[in-house]
């Protein structure tokens, strides 16, 4: 039922859904390009639309009482921020306790122009040895999918051209605010 209703939605505004979702149950998905507030609920939206249940992370405070089991309901995942210096080993960590657990992440880590990825994603991949699966919402062509898993070989550069080549002509919703495809540790 919440698969029809989410394909219908889409397709009254105007998206479309591209390939299928991967197969395996637990791997970290790239949610990317992230430009927008509307990027959350269209997340939301096609994770629906294609059947795969995903959990996310998001700032503690959001998770007042109220909305609490209804982001909960959602996937979500409170963190304190200001102390989340060891949150990829509690994320490998959520991936050696779960059968079945699909980690979004933005790899951009803010809707504003940002000169680096943040390298997160790829250290709790390694880390939990699962594969990183790339998705993405392109505004251009108002359509949504996801893209081939990658196993991380371990040469961060040739991953990362992975990336760098899947999502070349994708847009966000405000396109000038999706910075490179790079990490910090490329440099």
């Amino acid at each position: 039922m919440k698969k029809r209703l989410a394909r219908g939605l889409l397709r009254l505004f105007g998206w479309t859904l591209d390939g299928e979702p991967p197969v395996d149950h637990r791997y970290v998905l790239i949610a990317a390009p992230h430009t927008s507030n509307w990027d959350f609920p269209l997340m939301i939206l096609f994770a629906m639309a294609y059947g795969v249940k995903v959990n996310w992370l998001a700032k503690h405070t959001l998770f007042f009482p109220g909305a609490n089991w209804f982001l909960r309901g959602l996937g979500g995942i409170p963190v304190v921020r200001h102390r989340s210096r060891r949150m990829v080993d509690t994320m490998v960590e959520a991936f050696r306790a779960n059968a079945e657990l699909i980690l979004v992440i933005p790899t951009e880590g803010t809707r504003s122009l940002s000169s680096y990825w943040k390298s997160g994603f790829y250290h709790i991949a390694t880390g939990a040895a699962v594969p990183i699966v790339p998705s993405f919402l392109d505004y251009l062509q108002k359509r949504g999918g996801f893209g081939r898993p990658l196993n991380p070989s371990g040469d961060l550069s040739l991953d990362m051209d992975y990336f760098r080549e899947f999502y070349a002509g994708m847009q966000g919703r405000f396109p000038r605010q999706f910075g490179p495809i790079r990490l910090r540790e490329e440099d």
